[in-house]
């Protein structure tokens, strides 16, 4: 009986063991929870998120607020679990969020650097709806190119075919929207005079893509200086509350109506609102902040509308004078455009 009493005792102890290490064996998920939001009009560690120089800003009464997603990369069995069973965190392939063929420490990287041309953008597009517009100017001509003898070094490209050019991006597009051989309208300004000329485009060598020959860049001369201070934040999907935050700064009305509102998004040169991944996590850690309203990429809605959150009202904006045109119906009093499913 001793010998039998001891063996139970021992199986018991080898299967507890032998449990301890599965419920602690890593496992190739990570864990996706509601991460912190912060103020973009306010302060983050004690600096400024938004900080601007050599011009006056004003102070709001509410806040601007972006969302996070924290990512808990090691999870073992137990933390898989709790998220499961959890309506606030998602278990996801850790492959979702760290692709096999890239390390951590790079995939921190690639996040800094969307990051910061997140942050570029939005001081792009906030600067222009401030009524400082991004100009397009040639930086060099091509030689043997469409634009010889037309356009030069310096020159501010403003439109094609009567088409405005708002970004270097958009003067690519107007350009290869028709067949290389085109002749283009294009207007300019070169030295303070508007002028017109006819280019017909050339293919670019060793394809049918149209080219008027020239090397491009941006500019966007402002009396200012515009920059965001925000640590242990990475990826694009706070564009959209940067740009907001900057607007709001600069300009003597409070967009925030005394209000919380929260909000994600990605932001391009042209004031477009893109996607973002975490959008259940996101809606939770802002309700948590206490926003009363929820911006939403138009792309997001569908899913953001199967996790909805009590109490928080979600409005659908596909660019950034969605996002404005919901903040005044908003702080007015009235009701914004929701988030529908198509």
């Amino acid at each position: 009986m001793r010998r039998r009493g001891v063996t139970v005792i021992l199986g018991a102890l080898i299967t507890a063991l032998l449990a301890v290490g599965v419920m602690a064996f890593p496992l190739p998920y990570v864990v996706l929870k509601p991460g912190p939001t912060v103020n973009t009009l306010g302060s983050d560690n004690g600096k400024e998120v938004i900080q601007v120089t050599k011009a006056q800003t004003t102070t709001s009464t509410g806040q601007l607020r972006l969302t996070t997603v924290g990512v808990q990369p090691s999870v073992e069995l137990v933390w898989a679990i709790r998220g499961w069973l959890s309506n606030e965190q998602a278990v996801v392939p850790r492959e979702l969020i760290y692709p096999p063929d890239q390390s951590e420490k790079q995939v921190e990287q690639q996040n800094a650097e969307e990051f910061t041309l997140s942050q570029n953008s939005a001081v792009t597009v906030a600067l222009r709806k401030l009524g400082y517009p991004l100009q397009t100017f040639v930086t060099q001509v091509a030689a043997g190119g469409a634009a010889v003898g037309v356009l030069r070094e310096d020159d501010i490209i403003t439109a094609v075919d009567g088409t405005e050019v708002t970004s270097p991006d958009k003067l690519t597009q107007l350009v290869q929207a028709k067949p290389a051989g085109t002749t283009l309208t294009v207007s300019y300004t070169r030295a303070g005079k508007s002028e017109t000329a006819k280019i017909k485009t050339k293919a670019a060598e060793g394809s049918d893509t149209p080219r008027i020959g020239v090397s491009i860049d941006k500019k966007q001369p402002h009396p200012f200086t515009v920059s965001i201070d925000l640590d242990e934040i990475g990826g694009p999907s706070a564009g959209l509350m940067f740009t907001l935050g900057i607007i709001d700064k600069l300009k003597p009305e409070d967009l925030t109506g005394g209000k919380i509102i929260a909000g994600t998004g990605t932001i391009d040169d042209e004031g477009n609102v893109g996607p973002i991944g975490g959008i259940p996590q996101k809606l939770v850690g802002a309700k948590n902040s206490g926003a009363k309203l929820f911006l939403v990429p138009i792309d997001n809605c569908a899913e953001a509308l199967q996790n909805k959150v009590d109490g928080l009202p979600m409005a659908e904006v596909a660019t950034v004078d969605d996002a404005l045109s919901a903040l005044q119906t908003f702080t007015s009093g009235g009701t914004p455009k929701p988030c529908t499913a198509s």
